[in-house]
């Protein structure tokens, strides 16, 4: 393994024994489903038409692309929301600072009133509607006049202004971060949207018999990814057995039938890889929507946050944040329920079920279903719990 580094259609079961047609089922259906992520469609290129092996690998990287585009905007759209908090948090501030500060105002007012009526100090008045009070308080002849509890009130008013002003700007730095935040946003889904209408636009160009080619090459990928899933499972299940076979270290070997001998698997699923394993399979036939949390439809990172929330553990929004919680392991020692990243920019993830084979919500145009982690190129894995 290498190093880690820093809405709803009709349920459509998409099981093991389903032709697994992949790109092509899902890319095909897209013509119609990506509607929801493009405004227009490019132009259809032109030039030399490309072969269908050129087609397949340029849909695969396109829908790649997206990938990494969707995680960048779960980025930005976790990054608005947290910005979007704190500037309300810190306009709430400013606006009960701001009733505290006209209270003593008013207190200060009734002082002025009162000094007025008396004929008593009137530099108390210009002192309520200074720009600069400090500039007062630095004249002690003005605040030996003062009484305490006056000298208090308007020390409080000082510091009361001050820290409302502190406040403000504040506020209003957080507020133009936040206009940063969905700028970004906006255009993390134009890329998304875009990357996804350029594969819609040449799928749209294969003729019925280029779609045929297509889907024969997309099942050969299958069945290679199905065949190397196979040899995964068949390794594992060797180690298991003779990890069951050898006695800790100082006991001598047990009879098949003796109590001591051990009656469950080797690596079987923690009760929280369980629940997050049920949750997941649960999600099956459900829309992949990039951003997408749930519960109708999911992205990739989306499905394993949610299906992982459901067991009791919180996992960030991106895969480049997932790919960082729980224990790195090897893909000879994955176990169900641990997650599986792709490609070298992570923007992919999978939760593995055993036997080589993962949940996942591919990409648009594709349903939640499992499918074989050699499928894509593995980048590594972790096990959150």
């Amino acid at each position: 393994m290498s190093a880690l580094p820093s809405h709803r259609k009709p349920r459509t079961r998409i099981g093991t024994t389903a032709p697994a047609l992949g790109v092509t089922t899902a890319a095909l259906a897209s013509v119609s489903l990506l509607a929801q992520s493009a405004d227009a469609a490019p132009a259809v290129p032109t030039g030399p038409k490309p072969s269908i092996e050129e087609v397949q690998k340029k849909v695969d990287d396109l829908y790649r692309q997206a990938d990494l585009a969707t995680q960048k905007y779960d980025a930005a759209k976790e990054a608005t929301a947290t910005q979007r908090a704190k500037a309300d948090a810190l306009l709430d501030q400013v606006a009960a600072g701001t009733a505290k500060l006209n209270d003593t105002r008013r207190v200060i007012g009734s002082y002025a009133a009162a000094q007025y009526r008396d004929g008593g100090v009137t530099p108390t008045m210009t002192l309520l509607f200074s720009d600069d009070p400090q500039a007062f308080f630095d004249q002690n002849q003005l605040m030996g006049r003062l009484s305490d509890e006056q000298q208090k009130t308007l020390s409080t008013f000082e510091s009361e202004r001050a820290a409302n002003a502190k406040k403000r700007a504040e506020a209003s730095r957080s507020l133009a971060a936040l206009t940063t935040s969905q700028q970004t946003l906006r255009a993390g889904k134009q890329d998304v949207q875009t990357k996804l209408a350029a594969a819609r636009t040449l799928l749209s160009t294969l003729t019925a018999q280029e779609k045929a080619r297509l889907a024969a090459i997309e099942k050969e990928k299958q069945d290679e990814a199905k065949r190397r899933a196979a040899e995964l499972a068949a390794q594992q299940a060797a180690a298991a057995v003779k990890k069951k076979a050898t006695p800790p270290a100082g006991h001598a070997p047990s009879s098949p039938s003796s109590p001591s001998s051990p009656s469950t698997p080797s690596a079987p699923a923690t009760t929280k890889a369980a629940k997050a394993l049920a949750f997941a399979r649960a999600q099956m036939g459900k829309p992949y929507v990039w951003g997408a949390t749930g519960p109708a439809s999911y992205d990739c990172s989306g499905l394993t946050q949610a299906a992982w929330k459901a067991a009791g553990v919180d996992l960030p929004r991106t895969t480049w944040d997932q790919v960082k919680t729980g224990t790195r392991v090897a893909t000879a020692d994955l176990q169900p329920g641990d997650l599986v990243f792709f490609y070298d920019d992570i923007s992919h993830v999978g939760m593995y079920i055993g036997n080589g084979m993962m949940i996942h919500a591919p990409h648009s145009g594709a349903y939640v279903r499992e499918e074989s982690i050699y499928y894509m190129p593995i980048y590594g894995s972790v096990r959150p719990a």
